[in-house]
Formats: C-alpha cells, sequence, structure tokens
C-alpha cells in the first residue's frame, strides 16, 4: 500500500514538472484598440441601413463632465 501511495505522488510530481509552460501573454497597446476618434479634416461617413464602420469619426459625443469624488469621513 506504501508502495502505491509513493508512486503516486512521484507519478503526481514528474506530470507536474513535464506540463508544457504556457506562454505569457502581451501587454496590449494602443493600436489593439480600434475605438473611435474626432480628428479634423477625416470624412464622415454617409451610410442608409445598418452598417458596421471601422476607425469611425465621432462628430459629437454628449455633454461628458466630471464629478469630484467626495468622501464621507472628515480629513484626518
Amino acid at each position: 500500500m506504501w508502495g502505491a501511495i509513493a508512486v503516486m505522488i512521484v507519478s503526481v510530481l514528474v506530470q507536474y514538472a513535464l506540463q508544457p509552460k504556457a506562454p505569457r501573454p502581451q501587454a496590449s497597446e494602443l493600436k489593439d484598440f480600434d475605438a473611435p476618434t474626432a480628428d479634423e479634416g477625416r470624412p464622415v461617413p454617409v451610410v442608409f441601413g445598418t452598417v458596421l464602420i471601422r476607425s469611425a469619426n465621432v462628430v459629437w459625443y454628449g455633454d461628458l463632465r466630471t464629478t469630484p469624488i467626495r468622501s464621507k469621513g472628515g480629513k484626518k
């Protein structure tokens, strides 16, 4: 019985040591994202119906405002 347990532990350790290592993922760069931009001079496409537009040029995007974060506790 103890021999079987020892063989099982050794085989698990060998399997763990010989398993292939997963490659580390690379960090994303700005060019990897396809976000709309607002560039002067780029044409604004006119489309009819439902169409997927890649690298769109945003003309206007709402009234964006910031709100300061205030802590509920007093200053220390």
